[in-house]
């Protein structure tokens, strides 16, 4: 079987960091590389870059200056129905077949800042977008079809995905409602989450950092919001020990406040 890369990575723009995308392709060579919060339209997604950078297959879900998702392959996709998670009209789901496995490549809405969904009405977007998840993997949990999740959540759902568990506990992405939430959609989906297949659930383990930090760095006060998830029939396909998030790329000139996390994982058909 052929080995593949997976990369996920919510860029914050990939107009604006275009240059960082063709470097890291070029020194991490993913053969699959899922992007988040685009920000552009379908046409004006930088088509041209990817296939210099050899990942001439694309497809994309754009819209205009917000959210926006993507995946870019060595290898042809296929495109396929879209999940039905966003009650809005917003591009924040993108699912296509590549080398035998299905991906889903998310942007979960971040949800405001108030947790509560009476008087937030991005929060209330936030709990309906993880309730449709969790009705949609339950009711392919038993599928012999290969499927890998991956994205930006904008959960994160351990004591050890955030800086501070006692503190975040009322700040939107570590609340219960949304915890709980995502804790339905792994257990009813029979999901594998591969971050902690390799790592002990007490390692603290972060993949985003507040652009408000002076030192992002030092301060170190991060949270797991970035995923990569495999139903039964694909964790057997991927190489847990191989994943890792890319903390360096979160430094630098103009970087994306999240990093990218990558896994390696066999085709589950020929290439």
């Amino acid at each position: 079987m052929t080995n593949l890369r997976l990369t996920s990575w919510n860029i914050n723009s990939v107009r604006l960091r275009m240059p960082r995308v063709a470097d890291f392709i070029a020194r991490e060579k993913p053969d699959i590389l899922c992007l988040q919060e685009i920000k552009c339209r379908e046409a004006e997604f930088p088509l041209k870059a990817f296939e210099e950078a050899g990942l001439p297959h694309v497809e994309i879900a754009g819209q205009k200056g917000m959210h926006g998702v993507a995946i870019g392959s060595r290898y042809p996709l296929e495109r396929l129905e879209t999940p039905d998670f966003c009650m809005r009209e917003e591009a924040r789901v993108i699912s296509v077949r590549v080398a035998g496995i299905d991906v889903h490549n998310l942007y979960v809405p971040a949800g405001g800042d108030e947790p509560d969904p009476k008087i937030n009405d991005k929060f209330a977007h936030k709990l309906e977008y993880l309730a449709r998840m969790e009705k949609s993997y339950k009711a392919r949990a038993e599928d012999n079809q290969p499927l890998i999740i991956v994205g930006d959540i904008n959960v994160a759902p351990g004591e050890h995905d955030v800086w501070s568990h006692k503190q975040l506990l009322k700040v939107v992405s570590h609340t219960p409602v949304e915890t709980d939430a995502l804790g339905r959609i792994l257990q009813d989906g029979q999901l594998s989450d591969i971050a902690r297949m390799k790592h002990d659930e007490k390692e603290k383990l972060y993949s985003w950092w507040s652009y408000r930090a002076r030192d992002w760095e030092k301060s170190n006060r991060g949270r797991r919001l970035d995923h990569i998830w495999a139903n039964k029939a694909a964790t057997p396909l991927t190489d847990p020990e191989s994943y890792v998030i890319h903390k360096s790329d979160r430094g630098g000139e103009k970087p994306s406040d999240h990093a990218p996390i990558t896994i390696n994982l066999k085709a589950a058909a020929a290439l």
